[in-house]
């Protein structure tokens, strides 16, 4: 099977290569001698019935410094021109990202889009884990202060966070004897018009916040997250440590039962995050963390996806 694959990401120069998930799906689909193409979101343009990007042919390899080449600049249809397009660019999840579902929404699944675009929309991943309220810490989303007053008060120590962020930003843990909690309330109405997730502190996070990462709905492997001192967030960019990890008999039991929704949604490459014993995301916008897992365990994730999403292709001919 030899397709045309449409890889819609964020500029490939600026990837570093050692930990991005997208560059070792590229260089999988390479492997098995598919023919890559490379454009970021602005690229998109809807015209007359068709999708289109101006997209360049790509070649990847694991060189720090020419880690890729670009060729020409060319406009192509999406919809008769590419087999499958991997939709990677980074949140936030914003307004530009909803829009760039609604217009693969056009070609999927006669050109199969991964992750589902309408599923990826209708999944923003603070809100799509409220799907499972028996598997979530307590939790509060709202803009009603005297709602997250009240919810500190029988909670005592909280993390506020804002519903669409990504990536560990704007994340505070606010204890008991912080008299900071008016402000950052008043911060929050500045920075964003959506409401704040107010979470209890889960001080099971000193120990990890684990990534497991489910290829169509199955738990393929994760990798444990730990914070730096002083640093109430586990997000590697902000310092997190990665360390080998195994799935525990209750990360068994959030797998089997989120799984099967996952896989019914065309959401086959998911990651998600356990805090102890509680599921507090569920990544589908441009999940992350598979180089990290494939050095701890010794394995492929990224054949794992790509056997996944042919399967998915070859479903969809027949």
């Amino acid at each position: 099977m030899t397709l045309t694959v449409a890889v819609q990401m964020d500029p490939i120069e600026s990837i570093d290569i050692d930990a991005d998930s997208t560059f070792v799906l590229a260089l999988e689909a390479q492997r098995r001698g598919h023919a890559l193409v490379h454009y970021l979101p602005r690229d998109l343009a809807y015209r007359d019935g068709r999708l289109e990007a101006r997209a360049r042919p790509l070649e990847v390899r694991r060189e720090k410094g020419r880690h890729f080449t670009l060729g020409e600049a060319r406009l192509i249809d999406l919809g008769s021109e590419a087999d499958i397009v991997l939709m990677r660019q980074d949140p936030p999840f914003d307004m530009a990202y909803i829009t760039a579902t609604h217009l693969l929404d056009r070609i999927h699944p006669k050109t199969l889009v991964v992750n589902d675009p309408t599923e990826v929309r209708n999944a923003p991943e603070k809100l799509f884990v409220t799907r499972f309220p028996d598997l979530m810490p307590p939790t509060l989303i709202t803009s009603d202060r005297s709602q997250i007053a009240g919810f500190r008060a029988e909670h005592g120590d909280i993390i506020l966070k804002p519903l669409f962020g990504n990536g560990g930003a704007g994340v505070f843990h606010v204890t008991p004897q912080d008299e900071n909690l008016n402000a950052l309330l008043e911060l929050f109405t500045e920075l964003y018009r959506e409401p704040i997730i107010v979470q209890r502190y889960l001080p099971e996070v000193r120990g990890g916040d684990k990534r497991i990462i489910l290829v169509d709905g199955r738990p393929a492997g994760a990798v444990n997250r730990v914070p730096a001192a002083g640093e109430a967030r586990s997000n590697m960019h902000v310092g997190g440590r990665p360390e080998h990890s195994t799935l525990t008999a209750r990360e068994h039991e959030i797998c089997a039962t989120i799984g099967p929704e996952l896989a019914r949604r065309g959401l086959v490459f998911v990651g998600i995050d356990v805090i102890g014993r509680y599921l507090t995301e569920i990544n589908v916008t441009s999940p992350t963390g598979l180089q990290e897992i494939n050095r701890f365990d010794g394995v492929c994730l990224e054949s794992d996806l790509w056997d996944a999403i042919e399967r998915r292709y070859a479903a969809t001919r027949a």
